[in-house]
């Protein structure tokens, strides 16, 4: 049976299934059984509760760690060449000779488009909703933060890929953990990047596809009233005709559907900001106050510190070393230079997406504050008491822009649907390298590995498969553990390319083509 013929057969078989069908929940009993020891591992909280008043998640510590350790190593990296990578953006310095698949700004709109998503809307209004508006504060640092580990781990990326005589090319962590260990005569390189391979597959299919797809059926369901079958049967369609295409198919729509979707929720978010540019000023205050003060939230202010990294992390994926493989396939002959765009992307995500979205809630009101003691008001479940009593995620930060605009919900319903999708066709690549990396590259291998992405959309969309999604998020936040610890032993080669890039562009050897 042929590819198509086989996704539309299994896509069918399982449309006839009821959403919440016994298959499911047997199929969840069973994860949560076999692998609820690994989620409690990733997702374990140290016992710091005695000492700072609530638990941090050490995971969360792990990434916010090595962003510290590489921007200091780096001296301030995304700072000191920010200016040069929009630059590199535009096509500046750009030879359409050298060896790659996309452009610089097609392979920063791929990264952008498994980062910018469902994180930024559902994400930051858990955030807000724990640990006040401190936590967007804390958030914008770690944002930054993250800059110079996107900037590490693509450079990698690029330096260690593979290029085929057709022209196409494979990079990753799985890569330079293999050939970068390799090259300092270190240990244990291969294992790894079989590791990080594992985790990807596992974090693609679900962090990455299924949890996308859930959140997408379901909004779409609440707001228009679609079953979520139907909308799952749709992105499994459309995403299958995308991805078949390969990088390049992926690029051309992502550098179309990312700037659209990205530019126009932040417009909208900026219209109620405009519309309500008096309170600017005393929101931006709300965030510095709640950043370094008690207000009243569990944990006090260190709990704002805390729920801020952690959505900064858990958003921008800086660390993880997923971005490092769409980065890998651009066209330069510079290592460095994707290094540089690539510092761009948790700016866009964190710094500026994940900011609009924090004031936009903070200034319509949908965190409920005692007027005479300026303390939040919690509900029984210790989070601050919103609006109308609005759940956090999806539904707090739509009711925080229907607030303003009543078409607002269902603009926020398409915004979502098209965020689900272009962070699935960007984890379809990263999965999809990641099972040609241990099973071989080859059209045959690459699409055994679609055909299941694809169904994996539709049964995402239609269950509620809490334990699998669980487990495969746990995967995606291990690929961080095996990233960054070669990030730390490779870091050193990442240095001399920088020195050396830096001194050639200061002396005019590199020179731009426009």
């Amino acid at each position: 049976m042929k590819p198509k013929a086989f996704i539309l057969a299994a896509l069918i078989a399982l449309a006839a299934l009821p959403a919440h069908a016994q298959w499911a929940d047997q199929v969840d009993t069973i994860f949560a059984q076999s692998t609820g020891w690994f989620v409690n591992l990733i997702f374990a909280t140290l016992p710091t509760a005695g000492i700072i008043g609530v638990d941090l998640p050490w995971i969360v510590g792990w990434l916010v760690a090595g962003a510290t350790v590489f921007t200091i190593y780096f001296g301030f990296i995304q700072f000191r060449a920010f200016g040069h990578a929009l630059q590199l953006v535009r096509g500046k310095y750009s030879d359409p000779r050298d060896a790659g698949e996309v452009s610089h700004f097609q392979a920063l709109a791929t990264a952008l488009s498994g980062t910018v998503g469902l994180g930024n809307i559902a994400g930051v209004a858990v955030a807000v909703s724990i640990g006040g508006a401190g936590a967007t504060f804390w958030m914008i640092l770690a944002g930054l933060l993250g800059m110079a580990s996107k900037f590490t781990e693509c450079t990698l990326g690029v330096k260690y890929r593979n290029e085929y005589p057709d022209g196409t090319v494979s990079g990753g962590p799985m890569y330079y953990l293999k050939k970068g260990f390799a090259e300092r005569g270190l240990p244990l390189g291969g294992f790894m990047a079989v590791m990080f391979s594992i985790f990807c597959v596992l974090g693609s299919l679900g962090g990455g596809n299924m949890f996308q797809a859930n959140q997408a059926a379901s909004q779409v369901q609440s707001v228009l009233g679609i079953p979520t079958w139907i909308t799952g049967l749709v992105l499994s369609v459309i995403v299958f005709a995308v991805i078949v295409g390969g990088i390049k198919s992926i690029a051309r729509v992502t550098e179309k559907v990312v700037p659209f979707m990205g530019i126009g929720y932040f417009l909208t978010g900026l219209v109620i900001l405009f519309a309500n540019f008096d309170m600017i000023g005393w929101a931006f205050g709300e965030i510095l106050r709640g950043a370094f003060t008690d207000s009243g939230i569990v944990g006090g202010f260190i709990g704002a510190i805390i729920q801020g990294f952690r959505r900064a992390a858990f958003s921008n994926e800086a660390g993880i070393g997923s971005a490092a493989i769409a980065h890998s396939a651009v066209r330069t002959k510079e290592p460095i230079t994707e290094g540089f765009v690539s510092l761009l992307e948790p700016f866009i995500d964190t710094v500026l997406i994940c900011t609009m979205t924090a004031l936009v809630i903070i200034i319509t009101g949908q965190l409920l504050v005692d007027a005479e003691t300026g303390r939040y008001l919690l509900d029984d479940a210790g989070r601050i008491a919103t609006a109308g009593g609005t759940a956090p995620g999806v539904p707090l930060t739509s009711a925080a822009f229907g607030s303003a605009f009543g078409w607002a919900p269902y603009a926020l319903s398409l915004a979502v649907f098209l965020f689900a999708f272009s962070t699935m066709i960007t984890w379809s690549y990263y999965g999809m390298k990641s099972w040609t990396y241990m099973f071989g590259e080859g059209k045959n291998r690459e699409m055994v590995f679609k055909v299941i992405f694809c169904v994996f959309v539709f049964i995402g969309a239609v269950s509620s498969l809490g334990a699998v999604i669980d487990f495969s998020d746990a995967a995606l936040f291990a690929m961080a553990i095996v990233n960054i610890i070669g990030l730390y032993f490779l870091m050193p080669i990442v240095k001399k390319e920088l020195n050396s890039y830096l001194a050639r562009l200061k002396s005019g050897e590199i020179k731009a083509y426009k």
